[in-house]
């Protein structure tokens, strides 16, 4: 019987060479980025980037005045900020992994424009971000948006091998390193009159991968110079490391990424660190979220408290480069959870409107701006159009980003099955030789996956499966013989591997209750990577907007508001229905998957406003009579409750 070993975690300085990964004096990373097509999406998956490219990404430059031919990424005289950069790099990252032709057409259009950009002295980008005045009198320099912009020319290079990239990116952090510290990455100061320069300030370390990246290529010593200033000015940690949380999702990871650098595991634990006391303090709810309705605020961490949508391919974004730094598959773990949980429901099912916030505890999504959040305007309501202008632009890259890191390159020129779905990987390992593995599942509605190994020719290369943290017992077959496999959070097959070769996998799952001690004693409903939000029926209001760009609102049609009971929960929860994902499968009516568990009203939890009442302490006390109630997965409800009080 062929045995699977078991590792805490990817890496045993084999090293990779197939693909770009630091390079000394920085320390070797275990996992590294495939290039752009490498993995392509298949199922459920696919069906997302192809209702990105016909919905609100795909035809963006429609409805967005950000994208006209007058900003500055274009060559015009306008500003050219976050929103462009935000939106190319996941556009450019559709238009490959879609292969559609009016979405390659146009990505290609604007990647010439950004190479078009450069001066002479080695700057590139919109003329108005080289040098801006401010009100007392500073000329400051704004890289933020090069910190986005430098993604998109990353993937195109991967794609590509473009010989302009690394020559337009060595003398442009060369022109950075001729600034003065007044024009480079000021500090925080109230008297510049511009709130946008200083975004850099908070985000500067969205440098370092650039950096890092670049140096792997070139070995050119003046960039960790460069790296070292750009992580110098970042503005530094009080008792909360930002209390905003798009802020937040990028810096957490930034001492972690310097780690590759310093060589102090120091830096790797300040990352955890942060991201474990902001969880405790202002999250305690599922689906991998904290409450911050654009700022964490004192008192304001129940579950109806939203998170904003930018932040979830923000904070995916700081675990793929965690992920490559450490080969830790807590990364991983992080990743789907809130990329299947929290994020279908950002937008409305067919991918042409978007909103502000997502709430584990959300009941009502109006157009009102009468909630207890920290802005007063409308950011519940699904919208095509510029009221969530970050947003409208960000969230290009969050199922693209997923697509391109499910598979990444491994210690000792391997592969990693890092995310799971349905997809297909094409990559190079071993001497040099192509494989192609098919990856078939409806994870993560079901948990049993299927690879179907072809490489070029027979050749010898570590598989490492990683298994979520959910898990039980884990099952494997190679080509139809039972494997003896070692429990452990990362799975390794180091093998010659032949055409045709077939490994089955199956993670045991339970239907399992969650307890949130820090939430009122709180408890979700969790069966695998997915959590459960309780069906309540929606009434979809059209609002403003046109034919082909709707708005609405949505309401409840059905109560919400319940607790779970508890006694006999294991005999009780139960899968009532389950199907497999056609379609799209993040909605009410699509949900491949139902529970049924016991519990009962509480009818002193009312509105309060436009909002769910506060959660009520548990366990809650009510007369009403123990019922079934019907789950479905929280990316399925746009209206959910999912942090449930308990009897």
């Amino acid at each position: 019987m062929e045995n699977i070993k078991s590792l805490n975690h990817v890496g045993s300085g084999l090293g990779i060479k197939n693909y770009i990964t630091s390079k000394p004096p920085l320390l070797a990373s275990p996992l590294a980025q495939l290039d752009l097509g490498d993995v392509k999406a298949d199922g459920w998956i696919a069906g997302q980037l192809d209702l990105m490219s016909e919905g609100m990404t795909g035809r963006l430059g429609e409805i967005s005045h950000f994208l006209g031919g007058d900003n500055g990424w274009l060559g015009g005289q306008s500003e050219g900020w976050e929103e462009q950069p935000y939106w190319l790099r996941g556009y450019y990252d559709l238009a490959f992994l879609t292969g559609k032709p009016r979405l390659v057409a146009e990505a290609s259009r604007w990647i010439e424009a950004v190479f078009a950009s450069a001066d002479a002295d080695g700057y590139f980008g919109p003329p108005a971000a080289k040098a801006s005045k401010m009100a007392n009198g500073d000329v400051v320099a704004d890289l933020w948006p090069h910190m986005v912009m430098i993604d998109c020319l990353r993937s195109h290079y991967s794609r590509t091998g473009d010989k302009r990239v690394v020559p337009l990116l060595t003398r442009f952090f060369k022109w950075c390193l001729t600034l003065d510290d007044t024009a480079f990455v000021p500090p925080y100061n109230d008297k510049h009159g511009n709130w946008k320069v200083t975004i850099q300030t908070a985000r500067s370390g969205d440098m370092l991968p650039h950096i890092y990246w670049l140096h792997s290529i070139t070995g050119d010593g003046f960039l960790l110079d460069a790296a070292k200033r750009f992580y110098g000015h970042m503005h530094p940690a009080g008792e909360w490391l930002d209390r905003h949380i798009v802020n937040f999702t990028q810096r957490f990871r930034v001492f972690g990424n310097y780690y590759l650098q310093s060589g102090d595991a120091a830096d790797l634990e300040k990352t955890e660190y942060w991201y474990d006391m902001h969880h405790r303090a202002w999250g305690q709810m599922p689906g991998g979220v904290f409450a911050a309705d654009e700022l964490v605020r004192d008192g304001k961490t129940d579950p109806r408290h939203g998170f904003e949508s930018c932040g979830v391919g923000e904070y995916c974004k700081s675990f793929y480069i965690l992920s490559a730094i450490t080969g830790q598959p807590v990364y991983a773990d992080r990743s789907e959870e809130i990329l299947f949980n929290t994020f279908p429901a950002t937008h409305d099912p067919w991918l042409k409107g978007v909103h502000y916030l997502t709430a584990c505890n959300q009941v009502m999504l109006d157009s009102g701006s009468e909630h207890d959040f920290y802005n007063r305007y409308r950011q519940l309501d699904y919208t095509p159009f510029g009221i969530y202008r970050c947003c409208q632009h960000n969230v290009a890259m969050t199922w693209p980003g997923f697509v391109r890191n499910m598979w990444m390159a491994a210690d000792g020129d391997g592969l990693a099955a890092w995310m799971y779905g349905p997809c297909r990987v094409d990559a190079t390992v071993g001497d040099g030789v192509r494989v192609n593995i098919a990856e078939e599942t409806c994870y993560p509605f079901e948990t049993d996956i299927k690879f179907t190994v072809t490489p070029e020719k027979d050749v010898n290369f570590p598989l490492y499966l990683r298994v979520p943290s959910w898990a039980g017992a884990t099952a494997a077959k190679l080509n139809g013989n039972v494997l003896s496999v070692n429990p452990g959070p990362i799975l390794v097959l180091d093998r010659t591997w032949s055409p045709g070769d077939v490994l089955e996998l199956c993670f045991d799952a339970k239907i399992e209750s969650v307890a949130w001690p820090g939430q009122k004693n709180a408890a979700s409903v969790r069966y695998g990577p997915l959590y459960y939000s309780l069906k309540i029926k929606e009434n979809w209001l059209p609002l403003s907007g046109s034919r082909d760009w709707p708005e609405y609102s949505v309401y409840p049609a059905s109560d919400w508001n319940y607790a779970l009971d508890l006694a006999d929960f294991g005999g009780n929860a139960r899968v009532s229905s389950r199907k497999k994902p056609v379609g799209q499968p993040w909605t009410l009516e699509g949900a491949p998957i139902e529970l049924t568990v016991r519990g009962r009203k509480l009818p002193d939890w009312k509105l309060e406003g436009w909002m769910a009442g506060v959660l009520p302490q548990s366990p809650a006390v009510t007369d009403s009579p123990a019922e079934d109630l019907t789950l479905v997965p929280m990316g399925c409800a746009r209206l959910r409750i999912s942090s449930f009080p308990t009897v």
